[in-house]
């Protein structure tokens, strides 16, 4: 895994040049829009890249865009991995080693979650502050490679502070309803039974999703500041919830990701 991540790199490396990304961008499902706001220099499909992951999931396009956004140098993952897909953690992890290995100094990530919280409603966005870990496995179990990162990385802080203020500063003065949470990360594909909604609201659940978590210990690990934000899309807070589908998921984060596009575009601004 250690060779093929430079293998990788050397590769996209060959395709575009003397580009070199400041920032990488995860994008969640239903969540592909900002990639219409990048002045696109290079696309890559993750199919046609060696060692890369492809994404099987209906509604992720799969696609590297490298770009400016904002000013600043871009490479964004128009569709990301889940370990519902099959994959183990190490491959949902790869893209954000190689992104590191392109040279980005920060991570924005994306998702669609579900609200365990009954503040923080359908259409809401919510940015991540913290987050419990009910994945199967660990990224970084197996062997340590030091030239990522230590054996057992601090994660006190797994979201950047500085990145958190100011995320919520720029929805405040945009009148957007946005939270700050803890995001629970499970490992999918089927949504949550009532019993397990109360269960991870208990534990100090916000929002729950299938995804993020891992890449964010691996940013941890290579010393990578993250953001991240989710668009909620169903609530789980009810005693009488209703079903919801992947269709309705997608159609309210679709219909929320403007909110959430003007605060990554204006955060990156800042950096």
């Amino acid at each position: 895994m250690f060779q093929n991540i430079y293998s990788t790199a050397e590769y996209i490396k060959k395709r575009i040049g003397d580009f070199q990304p400041e920032v990488g961008i995860i994008l969640g499902t239903g969540l592909g829009g900002l990639v219409n706001d990048i002045e696109v220099q290079h696309k890559l499909l993750y199919a046609n890249i060696p060692d890369f992951p492809v994404s099987t999931v209906e509604f992720h396009s799969g696609r590297l865009i490298f770009g400016i956004l904002q000013g600043k140098k871009v490479v964004a993952m128009q569709g990301r991995l889940h370990f519902y897909e099959g994959y183990d953690m190490k491959q949902i992890t790869f893209p954000v080693r190689v992104m590191k290995v392109l040279g980005i100094k920060h991570l924005f990530v994306s998702n669609a979650s579900g609200s365990l919280n009954e503040e923080i409603k359908k259409g809401d966005l919510m940015i991540i502050e913290d987050h419990i870990n009910l994945q199967p496995d660990n990224p970084l179990r197996g062997r340590n490679y030091d030239d990522f990162g230590p054996r057992f990385p601090d994660m006190n802080y797994p979201y950047n502070v500085e990145l958190v203020k100011k995320g919520m500063e720029i929805a405040a003065a945009h009148n957007i309803r946005c939270h700050k949470g803890v995001y629970v990360s499970v490992a999918g594909p089927n949504l949550e039974t009532k019993a397990e909604y109360r269960y991870l609201r208990i534990i100090g659940g916000d929002a729950v999703g299938m995804s993020t978590v891992p890449e964010v210990i691996v940013a941890n690990h290579m010393g990578l500041p993250v953001f991240a934000v989710s668009v909620i899309t169903d609530e789980g807070f009810s005693e009488n919830p209703e079903p919801v589908s992947v269709e309705d998921i997608v159609r309210v984060a679709e219909e929320a990701e403007p909110k959430m596009t003007l605060i990554l575009k204006e955060l990156l601004a800042s950096l």
